[in-house]
């Protein structure tokens, strides 16, 4: 789980969109950009190269 308050101002790095975190996966993922970042320990991992692409079915879904 990801603290609410740093979900609030937490977006991504590439696209500037706010974030939804998925509990499933551990991930915070981005609509805009169709970016999923971990979420490793607790600790958000914001970097692009560490991100996976959603399929498009996943995007839609978000």
């Amino acid at each position: 789980m990801i603290d609410t308050n740093l979900l609030d101002i937490l977006v991504c790095p590439v696209s500037k969109a706010p974030l939804i975190y998925d509990d499933k996966t551990c991930e915070l993922k981005c609509k805009a950009s169709g970016l999923a970042y971990p979420v490793r320990d607790g600790i958000p991992v914001m970097l692009e190269d560490q991100a996976r692409s959603m399929s498009n079915e996943e995007v839609s879904n978000l």
